[in-house]
């Protein structure tokens, strides 16, 4: 079946289930000779897993990677990369006295409308568990970028209504809702857990920033870099929407007020402003590429909601277990590897587009 694989030189495919045995994803087109241990990988993983807050699911998952392919004595081969992480800790027996019946919010329906049959533990690979091999393919990615002096950064721009007003890189990590803005962080946990009391979940936005892009990386018409990055964050579950610079905003603009005027910085041509959000004409353009993702609220919630049977019949449900009363904290690795996946393959297939 399609739709498991993403890129077209550095590609994924991932596979596997919220619970079944695991996680899984191949990686093609690594060029051969990058320094990659396990470690690279893990820390990465080790910011999206299971159980690491009180703002997380309390599901403990310690996400730990095995490399099964591709890689040998500490440096790839070039040839594919097979990733395998364990699930350890999946509990399906909340999931058997609902399974016939559609969770809200969830893909419950749609899946069974499309292949008529559907696996109701956590919602199999619908599931936000798959995410994982895309965070482990993205470690690979974020590594190569680094050759080239880019970097991906994400954060909790905003949960529910509080917006993060200062934007400190050095914040980030030191916070568990993975706020720039200390203050709005504690107001953003404040928030979530309120409404964990009630049963309830959250909503927020996630904001990347991509430094270091080169100003050329993009494929005119159909695989313009923001159609890409968009397609790429937007291909997340919980995802509903995404922006490119200062996007919907440029709805209240005029001309002269959203336009990036150009100058020059040195030996470098840059702009004033980055109201683009470093691309122009689907082509980055050197400056700093920002885009914003909006996470729903987590579906998965124990206040009572209506709902009907897989025969149609009016029913009641609570959907219990362990899940995440906001995404975004989890959401901001996956993001960043979802950018880096896509900045990587497009550097890849920038390396022809002139002659030498």
């Amino acid at each position: 079946m399609s739709g498991n694989t993403f890129g077209k030189i550095f590609k994924i495919s991932t596979w596997g289930e919220s619970h079944g045995p695991g996680i899984g994803v191949v990686v093609e087109g690594c060029p051969a000779g990058l320094p990659l241990k396990i470690k690279d990988i893990q820390k990465e993983l080790d910011r999206r897993k299971t159980g690491q807050s009180k703002v997380t699911t309390s599901r403990k998952e310690t996400d730990e990677v095995r490399i099964l392919s591709g890689v040998f004595q500490d440096k790839t081969t070039g040839t594919p990369i097979g990733l395998w992480i364990e699930n350890q800790d999946a509990d399906s027996s909340k999931y058997e006295i609902i399974k016939d019946r559609f969770r809200p919010g969830h893909a419950d329906y749609t899946y069974l409308m499309k292949y008529g049959f559907r696996d109701y533990r956590g919602g199999g690979r619908s599931s936000a568990r798959e995410t994982a091999g895309r965070v482990a393919a993205g470690a690979i990615a974020k590594k190569l970028l680094a050759r080239k002096k880019i970097k991906v950064i994400g954060y909790s721009k905003q949960i529910g209504p509080i917006v993060a007003k200062k934007i400190d890189f050095k914040e980030i990590e030191k916070n568990i809702v993975r706020c720039p803005d200390k203050q709005a962080a504690e107001e953003m946990v404040d928030h979530i857990m309120k409404l964990r009391k009630k049963g309830d979940s959250t909503g927020g936005i996630v904001e990347v920033v991509a430094q270091g892009v080169p100003a050329g990386l993009g494929e005119p018409v159909f695989d313009r870099l923001d159609a890409d990055l968009a397609k790429a964050v937007m291909s997340l579950p919980a995802v509903k929407g995404v922006e490119i610079g200062i996007g919907f905003e440029a709805a209240t603009l005029s001309g002269s007020q959203c336009n990036d005027t150009f100058t020059k910085s040195g030996k470098k041509i840059v702009t004033k402003t980055n109201n683009a959000g470093g691309i122009l004409g689907g082509i980055s353009n050197g400056m700093d590429i920002v885009l914003r993702l909006v996470v729903k609220p987590t579906s998965s919630i124990l206040k009572e909601q209506d709902t009907v049977t897989v025969e149609g019949k009016k029913s009641k449900i609570r959907v219990e277990g362990r899940h995440d009363p906001c995404v975004s904290p989890r959401a901001v690795p996956i993001a960043e590897a979802m950018v880096a996946l896509t900045l990587i393959d497009h550097l890849m297939r920038n390396e022809h587009s002139q002659l030498s």
